[in-house]
Formats: structure tokens, sequence, C-alpha cells
């Protein structure tokens, strides 16, 4: 490798570096603050968190990998172009595609080790913490016991702690409801005072009580009413063990979550893909046939030999025979609302079908373009950097919040697009990327011939042959 070429990579993987963690860490707040209120007050400890933060910081990797790339393009170009080292590089007689091209082929390789970690990480990653976030969910929240109010968190009881005394698990004026042993036979506890602590590494909460009564419900019946018997038990000291087991994360096993296209690599999701595809065409191909028993063709010949039998006996009972017409047009009426229903139904099937289809072929093309991405936001940033000659985090970080949010708006409606069937799923994928790949071709073009395309002086010299050329 040329001292050249260890140059610009030199000064190119230190703001790359920087730029992937910052993009990284942001992508990720934002990610998780979405499941913040279901992560909290669950005392799981710092390590599920952090396996949860590992998990999806893998996911959101590709996600970051372009903006990175793009805003440290910017910084390192516009860096040596803010200190003239890009021009004293030209004056020797080196071309700037020469001068770009370490970084092209870091890029490159980028892009491809991407496409493999997108391909074969990342959703063993979204498996991993997609069932560890279900889990984390279905996990209760720890104990709250508050003040005057009742706490229902325990299986089966309903406590209410008027006073809690400093943090040694006093509280005072304890009153508990016992439903363990069901609604006929309820168990009502008052106590003047207790103690809570936990035992066999806080599988169980253990609540002595002192100086109180309990009052058992003698009824066998429930529409007793007001007529309830109880017997009271006095106490000078009682202890109630509740298990702790129902606050546990309890892990699911992962296969149950696989199913989702978001954890199949490109193999799989084929699969998935030419499946559907074929149902959606089995479906379209048996309409005929399942719609035909619908249909039954009557004439008023017909009708009235319906009725021919009927004829008789309504003369013997005076009674009048239905008109064949308005008969045969009640008939053709309900046959027309049947096949209108059947047909919607079959329609919002095969579409219901077509719709999952395209959402898995989504993820397949998903794959590819945001690795192709990456090469895109070099071809952007790098000769963008060369034009503006402003290095830091000031101008950078503006012109690539720019193209991140018009990519990303061009990828959304790209995908929407392909969803729906608007326009053909590989067309929906790569239309952000067909759009901003000439950008940064033009972008270049102007780099390499020294063009003052951000100078006010170029865009004044612009309009003044605007208007000669009017004249």
């Amino acid at each position: 490798m040329k001292k050249l070429d260890k140059l610009i990579i030199r000064s190119f993987i230190g703001p790359f570096i920087l730029t992937f963690a910052v993009v990284e860490f942001i992508l990720l707040t934002q990610y998780m603050l979405k499941y913040l209120d279901e992560l909290v007050g669950k005392d799981l400890g710092a390590g599920v968190f952090g396996e949860l933060l590992f998990y999806f910081s893998l996911n959101m990797a590709p996600v970051a990998l372009p903006l990175a790339v793009l805003l440290s393009s910017l910084m390192t170009f516009g860096t040596l172009g803010e200190h003239h080292e890009l021009t004293a590089i030209k004056t020797s007689g080196i071309a700037l595609p020469r001068i770009l091209r370490p970084v092209f082929i870091f890029a490159t390789v980028l892009s491809i080790s991407a496409f493999f970690f997108n391909n074969n990480v990342v959703p063993r990653a979204n498996l991993k913490a997609y069932s560890l976030l279900w889990d984390i969910r279905q996990t209760k929240p720890t104990m709250n016991f508050k003040e005057g109010a009742f706490y229902n968190g325990l299986p089966g009881y309903s406590i209410k702690i008027n006073e809690k005394l400093g943090d040694g698990g006093i509280v005072r004026d304890v009153m508990i409801y016992d439903h363990t042993q069901g609604g006929n036979n309820t168990r009502v506890i008052l106590a003047d005072s207790g103690r809570m602590y936990t035992e066999h590494n806080d599988s169980y909460l253990v609540l002595e009580l002192f100086k109180g009564n309990i009052y058992v419900n003698q009824n066998s019946s429930a529409f007793q009413g007001s007529n309830e018997q109880f017997v009271r038990q006095k106490f000078d000291e009682s202890k109630i063990m509740f298990s702790l087991s129902s606050f546990d994360l309890n892990r699911t096993r992962e296969e149950y979550f696989a199913d989702n296209k978001m954890m199949k690599n490109i193999a799989e999701l084929d699969v998935v893909t030419d499946s559907l595809h074929r149902q959606a065409n089995k479906e379209y191909k048996t309409f005929k046939a399942n719609v035909d028993p619908f249909y039954m063709y009557l004439s008023v010949d017909t009708t009235k030999a319906k009725y021919s039998g009927r004829a008789r006996i309504n003369e013997e009972l005076d009674k009048e025979l239905p008109d064949p017409n308005a008969t045969m047009l009640v008939m053709a009426k309900n046959k027309a609302r049947n096949i209108k229903n059947f047909t919607s139904g079959y329609i919002e099937r095969m579409n219901s079908t077509i719709r999952e289809a395209n959402n898995f072929e989504i993820e397949i093309w998903k794959k590819y373009t945001q690795s192709a991405s990456i090469l895109i936001m070099f071809l952007i940033g790098a000769p963008l950097g060369a034009i503006i000659k402003k290095g830091g985090l000031g101008v950078p970080v503006i012109i690539s919040i720019i193209f991140f949010i018009v990519m990303y708006v061009l990828s959304i409606l790209g995908e929407k697009w392909a969803r729906e069937g608007l326009v053909p799923v590989p067309v929906g994928m790569w239309a952000s990327n067909a759009i901003l790949l000439p950008i940064g071709l033009f972008f270049l073009y102007q780099a390499r011939n020294d063009s003052s395309l951000l100078e006010f002086d170029f865009w004044r010299k612009i309009m003044a042959r605007l208007r000669r050329s009017k004249i």
C-alpha cells in the first residue's frame, strides 16, 4: 500500500468509527424508547438489559452503516480540502478518482461484509432480541406496596398496608384478602403491625403479622346476600409466605418466534415467498370452479313449472300464487348478493396472501439494498466533501442528515408501494438507490472537474447565462 493510500485510510478510519458509534447509539436509543414503559420497574438486572441492548445494536448496524459512511466521507475529504491537502495531492498529478480509491475499496468490502452480516447474524440477533423482549413483557413489575392502597400483584391475595416505617420492612395496620380458596370461603386477615422480608434467594416473600384476627367466611352459598357468617381467630403472631415465581423472567423457547420474516435469512425467505405465491396462484385458478355453484339459470317457464303443483293446492285453499316474475327477481337479487359477498371475501383472501408474500420478498431485497446503500452514500459523501472543503461536525452533519432523510423517505415509499402491489417489489426496494446513484455520480463529476458547485459565484454565473440566453 502506498503512502497516499495509508494517509487517506488513516484519515477516514477515525471519523468512521466515531460516527458509526454515535449513529448506532442514537438509533438504538430512539428504538428502545418505544419499549421503555415495558422495561422499567421489573428489577431484571443489568445482565438482561445488557443482553437486550446488544442484540438490538446488531439489528441497528445495517441501518447505521450507510449514514456513518456518508458522514465520515464528508468529514474526511472536507477536512483534506479545508487544509489544502487535497489541492496539493491534485497538483502532483493525481486525479480525484485515484485519491478516492482506497476509501472506495474499503466501502466495497464493508458493503459485502454488511450483506453477509445482515443475512446471517441479524436474523439470529432478532430472534434472540424479540423472544427476550416478549419474556420481559410477560414478567410482572416488582412489588410496590403503596400506603393506603390495595396491591394485587400476588396471585390470590389483595394486600393493603396503611403505613410503612423506614426501610426495614416494618408495616402498620395490615389488611389481607385471601382468595386462594375461592370466593365462597374468603379469608380476611387484619393485623396491627408486621414485618416483610424475603427468603431462599428472594424466591419467597415472608410477611410476619403481629396482634391480629383472621375472619373466615363460613357461607357455603354465594346467594346468601348479607347473611354472611364469619369465624374469628385471634393471633399474637402469624407468618405467611408468598411465592415470587410469577415475578421471575421465564424464557420462552425461541422456536416459537422463528416464523417471523425478521428471523429468517434469504434462503428461508425464498421458501416462504415461493409457497405464498403458489398459494395465491392456486386460489386464482380455482376461483371459477368455486363461484360456479352460486349461479342458477331460471326462466319464467321454469318458475311456473315449479309452482304448478302448489297451484292446485292454492286453488283448493283459495290462496293467491306469487307472481313468477317477482319470484325470479327476488331469487336473482339473492344470488347476486351471495356472489358479491363470496367474490369480495375471495379477493380479500387472495390480496392478503399476496401482501404477505410481498412482505417476505421485501425482507429479501432489503438485505441487498441496505448493503448497496453503503456504496451510494460513499459516492455522495466523498466527492461532496471535496467540493465543500469543510470538515468537522458542522456542515457535514447537516448535509448527511438531509441525504439520510431523503434516502429514508424514498425507502419507506418504495417499500409501501411494493407491499401494496403498486410496483414490483424489486422496483420499489431499489428505487431509493436508483434515484440517489445519479446524484452521487453528478457530485463525482463536479468534484473531478474542480467545480465550485456550492459557491455563490458558481450560481451567479449560471443565472447570468440564463438571462443572456433569454435575451
